[in-house]
């Protein structure tokens, strides 16, 4: 199968090409340069530039891939969680090019992507689904963390999710308390690698709770009153830098432990992560590190896999068009779908 694939639920374009489970295209239109000014993505500007992105990123993808329009065999697009217009920008976009070659069509959840994105490696870059192993997995992001069981492929079960700020949104909202740019996270993770964790006892919330449910939104308010307390102490190289590294601490060791209790718990060998927070150096050192203690393997989704992309998208479909799942061209986007 020749597969087509979009993703546009949040501020990304991006479209991939598929052939029997190898990426043969991956192209990534990003957004943040225009979203940065206002400190976060703005729905209507998102919706815009996917308007204009569109045309443009699924041309470079066929180019790029080598294959003619004509040689498309399936189309897939996220349907959801995500921005509403956003989605429905990229699936209507796809469903028409199915629908003008008669094509099937599949709508793809965003997170259950996320979740089989760490099988995919190589170069190029292809699913290897014989290796796949009864896992845990976590998907930490800017909009979402959740902690999912997935015990067989296409088969899984969400274990806990955050109860407030999802880890993304905590790392994007203390960067704006310390006056970083947007977006944050990364900023924080390069400050970080050079401060002393220590530094600041910063609360660790649920982290030892029996539940696998997450919140972040305690951590940002302790930060906001030791700003407050002491307007100065991120004035410093080496204050920032160790106020960076304390809140990076706070937040992986939540992160890493509850998803190694629940691996433990539930009996399997493996763990997974993706979502963007998973780019974050300090979270995939520690989780190494634990993980090999715990006895437990690790799989990570590639970097440029983490954040929002269409071969995540595009590697779902292909396993769901094979057991025969495909859509209708009018299918409703699901700005609020849970996984």
């Amino acid at each position: 199968m020749l597969l087509l694939a979009f993703e546009t639920s949040c501020d990304e374009t991006s479209v991939s090409v598929i052939r029997d489970g190898v990426i043969l295209a991956n192209i990534v239109a990003s957004q943040i340069a225009l979203h940065a000014e206002y400190g976060g993505v703005v729905p209507e500007l998102a919706t815009r530039e996917h308007l204009k992105n569109l045309p443009r990123v699924s041309r470079a993808a066929v180019l790029e891939a080598g294959i003619r329009p004509t040689d498309v065999e399936a189309v897939a697009a996220t349907l959801g969680p995500g921005l509403p217009q956003a989605l429905m920008t990229g699936t209507r976009f796809a469903a028409a090019i199915a629908m003008a070659g008669r094509l099937p069509f599949l709508g793809v959840h965003h997170h259950e992507a996320h979740l089989y994105s760490p099988w995919i490696s190589g170069n190029p870059p292809r699913a290897d689904f014989a290796e796949f192993h009864p896992n845990v997995s976590l998907i930490a992001s800017g909009g979402h963390t959740l902690l999912v069981h997935v015990p067989a492929e296409l088969d899984h079960r969400v274990l806990g999710s955050t109860l407030d700020d999802a880890a993304g949104e905590c790392f994007d909202k203390v960067a704006k308390l310390l006056g970083l740019p947007y977006p944050g996270g990364p900023l924080i993770d390069r400050l970080a690698a050079e401060g002393n964790p220590a530094a600041h006892d910063f609360p660790r919330p649920l982290l030892r709770d029996a539940s696998d449910d997450f919140s972040f939104s305690g951590l940002k308010t302790s930060v906001r009153y030791l700003l407050h307390k002491n307007p100065s102490i991120a004035s410093s190289d080496a204050g920032l830098r160790d106020l960076c590294a304390s809140v990076q601490a706070a937040i992986n060791d939540v992160l890493v432990a509850k998803l190694i209790h629940a691996a433990r718990r539930l009996g399997v060998g493996w763990v997974t992560a993706s979502g963007g927070v998973t780019c974050n150096r300090g979270f995939r050192h520690q989780l190494a590190v634990q993980a090999r203690a715990a006895g437990l393997k690790v799989r990570l989704s590639e970097p440029a896999l983490c954040t929002d992309n269409a071969a995540m998208v595009g590697i779902l479909a292909e396993r769901r068009f094979g057991r025969g799942e495909t859509m209708s061209y009018d299918e409703e986007v699901r700005p609020g779908w849970k996984l």
